[in-house]
Order: C-alpha cells, then sequence, then structure tokens
C-alpha cells in the first residue's frame, strides 16, 4: 500500500477516536474527558485532604456533607464547612436533609458560598442520616426526592447534582427511573454508588446497573460511578 495511504488511515483513524471522546461538563464546568472526583466525605474531605487530592489531579472535588438543618440554625460545624478556596475550582458544597423547605433555604445559604455547583447527597446509608430521613432514606420516596431537587434547581444560580445508590435494597433497584426524573427537573449530573442503602459498604459494587443508566438514550446529563474503585486502571 502507497504509505500516504497508511499515514491517511491513521490519521483518519485517529480523527475518529478523537471525535468519539467527549468532553464532559457539568453546565459551563469543563472537566476534560475522563475527570476523577473526589467524593464528599464527611471528616475527610476538608481543606487539607483536598488540597492535596488537587495536588495530584482530582478533577472535581466536593466540601463534606453538610446538614441543611444545621446550616439555616448557623451552627458553626455547618457554617466552617462552607470555606472553599480559589486553588480548588472548580469544587461543589454538598448538602443533606429531610425537610424540602431545609433543603431550599440551605440551598440558599450555600449558593451564597459561591461554590461552581450544588450538590444533593441522597446516597449516606448511615443510621445517623438515613433514619432521619436524609440521604440514602430518600430512595423509599422518590416522589419526594424529586420535589426537594426541584426545589433546590429553582432557587440555585449555578449548576446543582445529586448522588444516590442503586436503590434502598435488592427489591428497588428504581436508579434508572430515578435519573431520568432527576434530569427531567433540571440536574446537571448524577452520581451514583453501586451499592444499595441495604448494603451499605459490604459486596462488590454493582456497575452493571451504573452503566445502565449511562447508556440509557434518554440520560443527557453526565453520569458518575462510585465504589470500588481501588486503582488508578479503567
Amino acid at each position: 500500500m502507497d504509505d500516504r495511504l497508511v499515514s491517511f488511515a491513521a490519521l483518519f483513524i485517529e480523527i475518529v477516536q478523537l471525535q468519539t471522546i467527549a468532553m464532559v461538563k457539568i453546565g459551563n464546568i469543563e472537566l476534560g474527558e475522563f475527570p476523577l472526583l473526589l467524593a464528599p466525605m464527611e471528616d475527610v474531605s476538608d481543606p487539607p485532604f483536598r488540597y492535596v487530592c488537587k495536588q495530584n489531579g482530582a478533577d472535581l472535588m466536593y466540601t463534606e456533607f453538610i446538614s441543611s438543618e444545621g446550616l439555616i440554625r448557623d451552627a458553626v460545624k455547618s457554617t466552617m464547612k462552607l470555606d472553599i478556596f480559589e486553588y480548588e475550582r472548580p469544587i461543589g458544597i454538598q448538602l443533606f436533609g429531610s425537610d424540602i423547605d431545609s433543603m431550599r433555604e440551605a440551598a440558599i445559604i450555600a449558593d451564597q458560598a459561591n461554590p461552581d455547583l450544588i450538590d444533593i447527597n441522597y446516597g449516606c446509608p448511615v443510621k445517623a442520616v438515613a433514619c432521619k430521613g436524609a440521604g440514602a432514606a430518600l430512595l423509599q420516596d422518590i416522589p419526594k426526592m424529586v420535589a426537594m431537587t426541584a426545589e433546590i434547581v429553582k432557587v440555585a444560580n449555578r449548576p446543582v447534582t445529586v448522588k444516590t445508590r442503586l436503590g434502598w435494597d435488592d427489591s428497588t433497584k428504581n436508579i434508572v427511573d430515578v435519573a431520568e426524573r432527576l434530569q427531567d427537573i433540571g440536574i446537571a449530573a448524577l452520581s451514583i454508588h453501586g451499592r444499595t442503602r441495604s448494603q451499605m459498604y459490604k459486596g462488590p459494587a454493582d456497575w452493571t446497573l451504573i452503566g445502565e443508566v449511562k447508556n440509557n438514550p434518554r440520560i443527557k446529563i453526565p453520569i458518575f460511578g462510585n465504589g470500588d474503585v481501588d486503582s488508578p486502571e479503567v
């Protein structure tokens, strides 16, 4: 084969490959082609830890999750978590709570701290959170989850994202439907932990359902997977 044809074929293949790799964007926030997100973790993802992660390549980070009830009552433990720094951007503030009005008010307060986005926690499985109707507990009341999210989308002046799980238990793995409903009321991205609330952190994460959400032709927003990511290999 003519060397020029070989070169042209190689160039064509490279162009096709580049075209199939889409830039991941949350609203107007560009995160690259394969972004790595630092998950919000209570008592872990504080500013010093975020600094280390940013220095080592985190593309998007979140604060520790913040109680909506604590925030609207100006509790020091909650308000201090609003502290973010320019070098951390893009960064999101994550909120959790069980009352729609409190979550709406907390979102307004968080919005004033000028993060790049606001994230809602519908995934925390621990009893102290879920047994109070917050975090993963909302997986038992999807209409309330949708209504709460819609209110936050209305008051936020920046993208709103959600982190959740596959479902409450094995009989209610409804994440495909949940993803569609949350997208329809305006969230800009969804992170999914590949376990149910009943599993807590036990057993292997199920990435097949995360893949179903990602490959659903109705889904246009970015979908991020979480759970058992313990090495840099894809």
